[in-house]
């Protein structure tokens, strides 16, 4: 009974959101209830959920400060000169800014840290998509990719934990799957690609006239800011400049007035329209890209460079909590750049939105982590997949973890999958002469997926500071992110890593 109620939730969840039922906070909270009460949890549902909570409070902390930390340093102008520079260096071709898109969620991934992924790619190219006109689920998607493929590295959390749950080498499990990884970088570098003509077939690419460029009111701020890379401002969406006429054209040129609305042309354009600032509901929309903004201090460049690098440099030598390390930052960041006690408190207030978008789902998450592990359902699911896996399929029990780590990573935790299930499959695996290191190595091929599930707080940020609805993005990147796993699972059999019978 509890496994039907376990995967029936999981299932319901999914349906709702991506049929857009219910928003994903909405539904991470009642759906768990409903069921929880089916499961006979009663009046004890409180205390399992409060448990879950209070688990998930650091990372709580860790997204809210960290969501803060780096909106004050694109309100101040840190990440200018990168967007101007990317832009330059891609143009104005979707294709290409979403093939770049993939590269640099693809480096920063290399830290391990899927939260610090999302929020530098998002901060980085949010503003190029919506100055294209370009879809924020397509920046998602990517982004979601190429972390995920690369969670594999020996020093992220799947890679760790398989070794730690059987007893083995990181190295010993990554160093034989690199086939494998390299063969998923490329395929989702392919996706990217694909999407990126998708997009350019949709929208074509934004120029700027010479005429309109003649006539636009100056978009660089004095001093330091001044010719930097080259070029005109990074402007928030497709915000026009006073006396300004932006083209966005395929096949011909449309003129745009300042402040008019005017859909374009060509078939392929029916639906495009070029907004205005405040019509973009995203969660950055309080820190895009205007070049008179406020809030910029380019006399204050290089020490916020500094103390933004001082807080990697932190996060990646793990001395400290993550959490806290961001709180530091972020009190730092406030009084560097707004001494004034009135310019502090705003600046917090203007980075509510954010912060209570993403940090509502990772706390509603906790009724569904509860829950789930509270009646015993996780337990009970896990102990069904292993009973259902008969014995003559023994000696491809390997291969059958690779496979059952898709979908099982998606629908419950890291912890529950590799403390709960890897140990009792490689048991009972060693009886067909498989080595526990082979089965760690299957057991990591469904982090492509896995990266996507709503119990990962990281894909949660990356949604809400995108301002995509969840069940958008997973109806485009989860059939990817198999294709990606089960191309990884046949290449690390192809290359011997993973036995096959």
């Amino acid at each position: 009974m509890l496994v039907i109620l376990g995967f029936t939730m999981i299932l319901t969840f999914m349906v709702l959101i991506m049929t857009r039922r219910l928003t994903p906070m909405v539904a991470l909270i009642l759906v768990p209830t409903i069921f929880g009460l089916f499961a006979g949890a009663g009046l004890g549902l409180g205390d399992m959920i409060i448990e879950s909570i209070r688990d998930l409070a650091p990372t709580a902390a860790l997204l809210m400060f960290a969501i803060m930390f780096f909106g004050i340093m694109i309100d101040v102008g840190l990440f200018d000169p990168l967007i101007r520079f990317i832009t330059r260096f891609l143009g104005n071709d979707p294709a290409k800014v979403v093939l770049g898109t993939a590269i640099l969620a693809g480096a920063v991934s290399l830290d391990g840290d899927g939260s610090t992924t999302f929020i530098i790619t998002t901060s980085a190219m949010l503003p190029i998509y919506l100055r294209l006109g370009m879809s924020p689920v397509v920046l998602t998607c990517v982004a979601g990719l190429m972390n995920g493929t690369l969670n594999i590295v020996p020093w992220g959390g799947p890679t760790v934990r398989a070794a730690s749950a059987l007893g083995v080498s990181p190295t010993d499990i990554f160093v034989p799957m690199l086939p494998s990884l390299a063969t998923g970088v490329i395929i989702a570098l392919a996706f990217a690609w694909f999407l990126g003509l998708g997009e350019r077939k949709r929208i074509g690419s934004l120029e700027y006239s010479q005429a309109a460029q003649a006539n636009a009111a100056p978009l660089a701020s004095p001093g330091f800011w001044r010719g930097f890379f080259g070029g005109n401002r990074v402007v928030r969406g497709t915000e026009v400049s006073p006396g300004a006429a932006a083209t966005l054209s395929t096949t011909g040129i449309v003129t745009v007035r300042p402040g008019q609305r005017v859909p374009v042309g060509h078939t392929a354009l029916a639906e495009q329209k070029v907004l205005d600032a405040e019509d973009h509901d995203t969660m950055m929309a309080d820190t895009m890209m205007r070049a008179d903004r406020p809030t910029l201090r380019p006399r204050l460049i290089w020490v916020n460079l500094a103390l933004t690098v001082a807080v990697m440099v932190l996060l990646v030598l793990d001395v400290m909590p993550l959490a806290y390390i961001f709180m530091v930052g972020t009190g730092v960041a406030l009084v560097i750049n707004f001494p004034k006690l009135r310019s502090q408190a705003d600046e917090i207030v203007a980075h509510a939105p954010s912060i209570v978008g993403v940090v509502s789902m990772v706390l509603a998450a906790g009724v569904l982590v509860g829950v789930l592990n509270g009646t015993g359902m996780v337990t009970a699911m896990a102990d069904w997949v292993v009973q259902v896996v008969p014995a003559s399929m023994g000696e491809y029990l390997a291969v059958i973890t690779g496979v059952l780590s898709i979908p099982m990573t998606f629908f419950m935790s890291n912890d529950a999958f590799y403390f709960g299930i890897l140990p009792v499959l490689a048991e009972s695996a060693a009886t067909y002469g498989i080595s526990p290191v082979e089965m760690a190595r299957a057991s990591i091929i469904g982090q492509p997926v896995h990266l996507q599930s709503p119990l990962v707080p990281a894909i949660l940020l990356l949604v809400s500071l995108a301002g995509v609805n969840l069940g958008d993005h997973h109806r485009k990147v989860l059939w990817r992110a198999c294709v990606i796993s089960l191309v990884m699972l046949v290449v690390g059999v192809l290359v011997g890593a993973v036995p096959f019978g």
